[in-house]
C-alpha cells in the first residue's frame, strides 16, 4: 500500500513509474492495494505532518499480523526540505516503526523496487520469527 504524507509528489509520481510498463513491479507479484488489511508492505512518502500523523498510525494499527514500512525519499526519512515548517514533524519514524529507509529526491524507481525487496526480506524474516 502506498501512502502519501504531505509531499511535493515527486516520489508519487516515481511511485506509479515503478508500477508503470517500463519497471512493472507487477511482473515480481507486488501489487498497489488501496486497504491496509490487505497490505504486508507500506511505502510512504512525504513528511509527517499534525494533520496526517494519525492517518499514518491508523494505517498501520490496520495492516494485519507481520508488516514493513518503507520510508521513501528523502522527506518520508527525515522531513526533507520540509523539515523546519512549523507543523512537520520530521520523518515517518517519529511516529510508526520504518524497516527501510530509501533516499532520493525524487526517489528513483529502481532504488522504489530494490527497497521494495529489501522489505519483502524483512517481512520474510519477521514472518519467520513469529
Amino acid at each position: 500500500m502506498h501512502y502519501d504524507g504531505s509531499s511535493c509528489n515527486g516520489c508519487d509520481i516515481e511511485v506509479i513509474a515503478s508500477l508503470a510498463p517500463v519497471y512493472d513491479l507487477e511482473r515480481m507479484g507486488i501489487i498497489n492495494v488501496g486497504n491496509p488489511k490487505h497490505a504486508d508492505i507500506l511505502l510512504i512518502t512525504g513528511s509527517v505532518n499534525e494533520q496526517n500523523k494519525g492517518v499514518i498510525k491508523t494505517i498501520y494499527a490496520q495492516m494485519p499480523g507481520s508488516k514493513a514500512v518503507v520510508a521513501l525519499g528523502i522527506c518520508a526519512t527525515s522531513g526533507g526540505i520540509f523539515s523546519e515548517c512549523y507543523n512537520v514533524e520530521g520523518g515517518v519514524d517519529k511516529v510508526i516503526p520504518v524497516d527501510v529507509y530509501v533516499s532520493g529526491c525524487a526517489v528513483r524507481p529502481e532504488a522504489i523496487i530494490d527497497g521494495i525487496k529489501q522489505a519483502l526480506a524483512i517481512l520474510e524474516e519477521k514472518r519467520e520469527t513469529t
